[in-house]
């Protein structure tokens, strides 16, 4: 009596998430792998590199050796002369038998002298480069180092441009006769000979040339002793300079003599061979 009945509240549902494992071969059982994109076959590491060969080790460029103190500043004077012609300096460096590159006019100069520098191509002993030719101003300073003095000729600014292109000229064709005879070499030094030092010897006549004179020929106005490297073997080149026609177009003025001094049995040799071949050619 007087009891009520209370409705009975519905049960709460938990929704509680089953986590079930999937199968050990599902693809979540796996770690992902970084996803390999190759790159355009046009990129840089899609291209061959090229193979670097290094020379020989009895090259020259190898042979960590100091070059003469008169070429340490030349190449300044080939690519901006009026800015190198700064520094002087009177010592004689003994590669070549010149003073460095003193650009500095003399005092009683009567014209100014071009400052620039022509590259050589004679390859210089210890390096990749090659020797310098001096410009006209030091070829003058030369002059007068050995005792020449401009008022006893009369020469022109025009006539000492003439006289550096002769020099030039007579130098690279020195080097050409050189090449000819190092050809009977070419086996034993595949890189080539360079120009180690050298030195002029215009009184010091060889017995070539004097053999010569007594057979009635001139003798030479010049002389010079080109010591060259021979992949790591020192040869000396005697070469004697006569008086020519001058080619005015390539400058080409000397008749010059040039071959290997008799200072070893190959020199002797290699002189043989040649004189033999001339001989029935």
């Amino acid at each position: 009596m007087g009891a009520s009945m209370s409705t009975p509240a519905a049960p709460t549902v938990r929704a509680e998430a089953m986590m079930t494992a999937p199968p050990q071969g599902c693809p979540m059982h796996q770690e992902a792998q970084p996803v390999k994109v190759s790159p355009p076959s046009e990129c840089p590491m899609h291209q061959a590199q090229p193979v670097k060969v290094s020379p020989p080790s009895e090259c020259p460029m190898h042979q960590a050796e100091a070059g003469p103190a008169h070429q340490d500043r030349a190449y300044e004077f080939v690519e901006c002369p009026m800015k190198a012609g700064a520094g002087t300096n009177n010592d004689i460096d003994p590669a070549n038998m010149m003073p460095p590159p003193n650009q500095v006019p003399a005092p009683d100069q009567p014209f100014d002298l071009s400052i620039s520098r022509e590259e050589s191509m004679i390859p210089r002993h210890g390096t990749e480069k090659h020797w310098v030719y001096p410009s006209e101003q030091m070829f003058w300073n030369a002059m007068l180092r050995k005792g020449w003095r401009w008022r006893d000729d009369d020469l022109a600014a025009q006539d000492m441009t003439n006289i550096i292109k002769i020099h030039n000229r007579n130098n690279e064709q020195a080097w050409q006769e050189i090449l000819k005879w190092e050809a009977l070499h070419a086996g034993e030094c595949p890189c080539g000979p360079t120009l180690k030092r050298f030195g002029g010897k215009a009184k010091e006549y060889s017995p070539r040339a004097r053999v010569r004179h007594w057979m009635g020929y001139e003798l030479p106005f010049d002389r010079h002793d080109w010591i060259i490297d021979r992949c790591g073997k020192e040869v000396r080149y005697v070469i004697d300079y006569y008086d020519g026609e001058i080619n005015k177009e390539t400058y080409q003025f000397s008749i010059l003599d040039v071959r290997p001094a008799f200072d070893s049995l190959d020199a002797v040799w290699d002189r043989m061979k040649v004189a033999w071949w001339r001989w029935t050619s």
